[in-house]
């Protein structure tokens, strides 16, 4: 989360040295696009075994924020990127990366329908490298028995919580955008295009098992998305908003079921409630409240005196609600949302080799997931206090109290997870809203 204070500082500096309010412009989106990598250490190993190399690049899927101030850009932006995986015998080869980055550029057209910007993001990332095996259908005693499915290698572990993002990672990218107006609305539609070169500054930041894997967050990418962006001149007085928000709290939840089951067959418990760090975009226009919640519920623990183990769940909704309240700084509203839940269980071995000999003998950990789809309803109360007399934007306090509902089921193997993943829930923010 080092990335995201980076990116609140920023914001606070910029707005303490703003004069006047000539331009401005908030925008949330989503991409999706492609980056090219080459495995080149790995592929060189299995070129050495006579095997045919990893398939090239990696897909990206990415949540962003962005405000303009005059010809001032700046963002975040979070990705999930995945590998194009490889089978080899019964084995399957992936890799996966997340990273948060800020965003800092300039436009080069003038504020209006269409824009034409100039950026470079720093940021910190995870990498998940894996080469598992499908085993058979099992309950879960049989997997604990013997979980060896293959080798999972991480570095920035975010199945341990947010807070373990770790590397330095940067782009140099220019976007372009349009805007398409939404019928009945002062807010528009914006179509964009972004394209650049992704890379990894340190060349042996990414290293694992005496492999080298920076190329998994390296090379030229192109992405296309769509978004909601509030256009300062189609407002006649400040009745919209678009705010960012950093998000903790508590999660009022225990696995026990769970626990039971690790305790029957010799694994260490875990004995707290998960850790939760995430983002909040939170957009109004005229008493009506839309956006975007993503955050990351983990737990982490020594399984066994050779092994950790994590269990973990990252949460995305889509949020719409009203304004229920609001005099001078203080406003009460209510949310509700639906989404997309997963739940992943792992187990590590902490004496892996070092390659080739781990492909060699590859089988270590094991791993299990679910997905599926949750449901939740929120009220919260916020105070917000405008940076200076000029009010370019606030520093907005938030509380948040809600309550998630799985709407899928939720087993791991055959362990119902039901009662996990629903719980009461308290939150506390604090975000820039312009």
């Amino acid at each position: 989360m080092r990335t995201v204070l980076i990116f609140y500082l920023f914001l606070i500096s910029s707005f303490s040295l703003a004069q006047s309010h000539k331009e401005n412009r908030s925008t949330m989106y989503v991409t999706y696009g492609t980056t090219g990598a080459n495995m080149r250490l790995f592929n060189e190993m299995l070129e050495n075994k006579g095997l045919s190399p990893m398939r090239k690049g990696y897909t990206n899927l990415g949540l962003g924020y962005q405000t303009r101030y005059n010809d001032f850009i700046l963002g975040f932006e979070l990705y999930q990127n995945s590998g194009l995986g490889s089978n080899f015998n019964d084995y399957s080869i992936d890799y996966r990366t997340s990273r948060v980055l800020l965003n800092v550029g300039y436009a080069l057209t003038e504020e209006g329908r269409f824009q034409f910007i100039h950026y470079m993001s720093i940021g910190s990332g995870f990498l998940n490298f894996q080469m598992l095996k499908e085993g058979p259908e099992q309950n879960m005693n049989e997997f604990l028995q013997n979980p060896q499915q293959g080798f999972i290698l991480r570095d920035g572990n975010i199945h341990k919580g947010s807070r373990y993002f770790s590397g330095l990672l940067t782009e140099i990218g220019f976007q372009t955008s349009y805007d398409i107006p939404i019928p009945g609305r002062e807010e528009v539609l914006e179509v964009m295009a972004k394209f650049g070169y992704a890379f990894s500054p340190f060349e042996n930041s990414w290293e694992l098992n005496g492999m080298q894997f920076s190329s998994t967050q390296s090379g030229a990418f192109i992405r296309a998305g769509v978004g909601i962006s509030l256009p300062d001149h189609n407002f006649f007085y400040k009745d919209a908003s678009l705010g960012i928000h950093l998000l903790t709290g508590f999660h009022f939840t225990k696995a026990n079921e769970f626990n039971q089951v690790l305790i029957e067959n010799g694994y260490e418990p875990f004995d707290q409630r998960p850790n939760n760090w995430g983002l909040k975009i939170l957009g109004e226009s005229k008493g009506w409240l839309y956006g975007v919640d993503v955050y990351n519920l983990a737990l982490k623990g020594s399984a066994k005196e050779n092994q950790s183990h994590t269990l973990n769940s990252v949460r995305l909704y889509a949020n719409t609600g009203l304004k229920l309240f609001e005099r001078k700084n203080l406003e009460f509203g209510g949310l509700a949302g639906i989404g997309y839940a997963n739940l992943r269980y792992t187990i590590l071995d902490k004496d892996k080799p070092d390659f080739p000999l781990l492909f060699e003998e590859p089988n270590y950990d094991g791993y299990v997931r679910k997905a599926g789809l949750m449901a939740k309803p929120e009220v919260y109360m916020a105070y917000s206090m405008p940076f200076n007399s000029n009010n370019v934007a606030n520093l907005v306090f938030g509380i948040h109290a809600g309550y998630e509902a799985p709407l899928s089921r939720f087993r791991l193997n055959d362990i119902a997870m039901y009662k996990y993943m629903a719980n009461p829930y308290l939150q506390f923010s604090i975000g820039i809203r312009p």
